[in-house]
């Protein structure tokens, strides 16, 4: 797959707007300031394909992109405390419609946390989610680079109590500054795109 062809669609914020489903959709999920626009640019080879805000909880839609022969859905980052009460509303309502549209074809979530620290708990609410709902998902473990070796050894070993299942739970430790874990992301992405190519030959 060729990760420069990819264009922006449009933006929906309310899931009344969002078109009806017509190819697998790959959806980025994640704590507001978790790094998902810093992800995506990376992962596509765009400096702004997906907008950076210094504000967190700016992005309140959902974003989709045209990528060969799938769509790429950038969630709203959930959990800023800032806004009104009404806007975490509709924040929660699209997330939460979005993925539980039985009739969109989600081939795969991108749950994106931040290294540096234990999930929160929206986090951990949307990974039980994400598990009761049977909706197939990586974690994506942010912003790698900001730990030394021994710091990150002990994440990585406080999550095994902090993120139910992480055993059966594929993870990825990303960094937009050094590039780890993009090759990683890239043949995820691949699998996805290439099953529903083939499914779509059956």
């Amino acid at each position: 797959m060729n990760f420069n062809n990819v264009r922006f669609l449009s933006s929906y914020g309310r899931l009344s707007q969002i078109p009806e489903p017509e190819r697998i959709e790959i959806a980025f999920s994640g704590h507001s300031n978790v790094g998902k626009s810093s992800l995506i640019n990376r992962i596509f080879n765009r400096k702004s394909l997906a907008k950076v805000s210094s504000t967190p909880g700016k992005t309140a839609t959902i974003n989709f992109f045209d990528f060969e022969n799938i769509y790429i859905a950038d969630l709203p980052g959930y959990g800023y405390a800032k806004v009104s009460h009404s806007e975490k509303l509709r924040w929660a309502e699209l997330i939460e419609g979005y993925l539980s549209d039985i009739k969109r074809h989600l081939g795969l979530v991108f749950q994106l946390i931040d290294m540096r620290h234990s999930p929160t708990k929206d986090d951990i609410l949307m990974i039980n989610f994400l598990i009761e709902s049977e909706i197939p998902f990586v974690i994506v473990l942010t912003k790698a680079d900001k730990l030394n070796k021994t710091n990150r050894a002990k994440r990585l070993s406080a999550f095994e109590t902090e993120i139910p299942y992480l055993a059966d739970i594929t993870v990825v430790e990303f960094s937009a500054v050094t590039g780890e874990g993009v090759e990683k992301i890239k043949a995820i992405i691949e699998d996805v795109a290439q099953d529903e190519f083939s499914a779509g030959d059956m």
